[in-house]
């Protein structure tokens, strides 16, 4: 798989708080893992890497700003990386500092997308990407979701909301599907 030289890394919301009970059932065990090896990939090529941290502003929610679960997880709170974006909503596209500006002052094009939640801040973030027209890959085997209810009591698996999450994002063409060895190579 061609990576360019200046491609970013964007890791979503690899934070402490994803690890409470009450987000219920997750997928995909090997998620952190993987996120661990394309930092790695992307520290020893100098490539951009931008970590992006949700800032909750839900009353109670483990993510809000000066809990313990807002704090980045191990894997990731450590990393290199050239910028923090703070978001309250599902797109590290609408955060601070600005991740559109941010990426076009240094002619970024190509971004690759990892973290938590698959169907949510991933999937927005990658949609939004393809949108404003970067070049955007996910590894799906590189983020991970919980299972999720519905209108109507219906309820998805997290693998199956995963799974939808692959099909939105390739099949809609807004990012290329992959995994991370296919990254990482």
């Amino acid at each position: 798989m061609d990576i360019a030289d200046d491609a970013a890394l964007l890791v979503i919301d690899v934070q402490r708080g994803f690890d409470d009970p009450g987000w219920g059932p997750r997928d995909n065990p090997d998620a952190e893992a993987n996120i661990g090896r394309l930092v790695a990939a992307w520290t020893d090529a100098g490539r951009p890497v931008v970590l992006v941290r949700h800032d909750s502003e839900e009353e109670g929610s483990p993510l809000a700003p000066g809990t313990p679960g807002n704090a980045l997880k191990d894997v990731v709170a450590d990393a290199a990386h050239e910028l923090l974006v703070s978001k309250e909503v599902n797109s590290a596209f609408h955060g601070r500092p600005d991740l559109d500006a941010w990426l076009r002052e240094r002619g970024i094009r190509q971004l690759v997308v990892c973290g938590i939640q698959t169907n949510m801040c991933v999937e927005t973030t990658a949609r939004v990407g393809g949108n404003l027209g970067y070049d955007v890959i996910v590894p799906l085997d590189a983020t991970h979701t919980f299972d999720l209810e519905g209108p109507g009591g219906i309820r998805l698996t997290a693998a199956e909301l995963a799974r939808a999450t692959a099909v939105n994002l390739d099949g809609g063409e807004f990012a290329r599907v992959v995994s991370t060895d296919d990254v990482v190579g």
